[in-house]
């Protein structure tokens, strides 16, 4: 696979695979984003001009999709609407980018005979209780909860159904969440350190008792890698790290490690069809293809992800104002 397409590659976990697959491989990757507010160019900024190309387009348009298609050995399909909250507010792109663009992409497959591997998240499977001993495995059934994760859902049906229906070459795999550099000043993680960087106290849906089995973008990409090189046509294959935490436990802990109390933060009215907790058995990847995750330490990746927010400011900025503008309207 010399020569990798990348959707969605300026956004967070998209532009963390382009590095990892420079970085560590001889393959040359073009990446194909629209730029919509949570893709950056500066995502990109530092790469080798002789393995590496930008194209500005819209994963809808079957035309430009085609003719890359047949320009490339496989494709890693990234680009989603992923905001949960936004998806509440307007559930539209969501349909559009995750269900219709998914459909694009596997039309240009299914004609090319390129190797196609899928993106997807675990918030497909719905939650768990908090008291639940289980995790999700590949055969848990689906049951989203928010217009994000049932177009997420709709997308990996599609692409089991292309796969049978018509022997395109795919996989897909389900992560948990991922943490570390570039990513958006709307999530979690990086909402919460920056929003301590300006002296602003974190705010914590409900009681912020919400689990979310947390992975270093690094760690994602790796799996990605291992899965595009070795992993069976047609399966799915959960990607996680044994890294379950509630929102308090990661909150208080970025407190903690930028220097301020631990409780320092506030509780804010609960999002509507909150999940309660999200859990990976990664064992197949583990047990199939030989993958390990190298960040086992959530601590020190955190300390590791806060450090580069306080060096790169002037990569979050410009997004900061803009997105806690949305937050306010709704009280968040």
């Amino acid at each position: 696979m010399d020569k990798l397409l990348v959707t969605g590659g300026a956004g967070f976990i998209g532009s963390d695979f382009v590095h990892y697959v420079l970085a560590n491989t001889d393959s040359s990757v073009t990446v194909l984003d629209k730029l919509t507010y949570a893709g950056s160019l500066a995502s990109l900024e530092g790469l080798p001009e002789d393995r590496f190309r930008f194209v500005h387009g819209d994963i809808c348009d079957a035309e430009l999709v085609n003719g890359l298609f047949a320009e490339h050995d496989a494709v890693v399909h990234y680009a989603a609407e992923s905001h949960n909250d936004n998806s509440l507010s307007g559930p539209a792109p969501f349909v559009q980018t995750n269900l219709i663009g998914t459909f694009t992409l596997l039309e240009a497959a299914r004609a090319t005979g390129v190797r196609y591997h899928h993106i997807s998240t675990d918030e497909v499977y719905g939650d768990l209780e908090l008291d639940d001993p289980e995790r999700f495995t590949e055969q848990t059934p689906y049951n989203p909860s928010s217009p994000y994760s049932s177009t997420k859902a709709g997308s990996d049906l599609l692409v089991r159904a292309w796969v049978r229906s018509f022997g395109v070459q795919a996989t897909i795999s389900n992560c948990s969440n991922n943490y570390g550099p570039r990513q958006h000043v709307e999530k979690f993680i990086p909402r919460q350190i920056t929003n301590v960087i300006d002296g602003v106290r974190p705010r914590l849906y409900g009681q912020g008792l919400n689990v979310r089995d947390w992975i270093h973008a690094d760690d994602h990409s790796s799996a990605v890698l291992r899965i595009l090189e070795k992993g069976r046509i047609g399966d799915t294959y959960l990607i996680g790290a044994d890294g379950e935490k509630s929102n308090r436990e990661v909150v208080e802990l970025i407190l903690q490690t930028m220097g301020q109390e631990a409780d320092a933060y506030d509780l804010v009215t609960d999002r509507p069809g909150h999940d309660m907790r999200y859990a990976i058995d990664w064992s197949k990847l583990r047990d199939e293809l030989g993958w390990q995750p190298e960040y086992r330490d959530f601590a020190a990746g955190l300390e590791a992800t806060i450090a580069w927010y306080r060096e790169n400011e002037a990569w979050w900025r410009p997004q900061k104002a803009e997105a806690e503008a949305k937050y306010a309207v709704s009280g968040q």
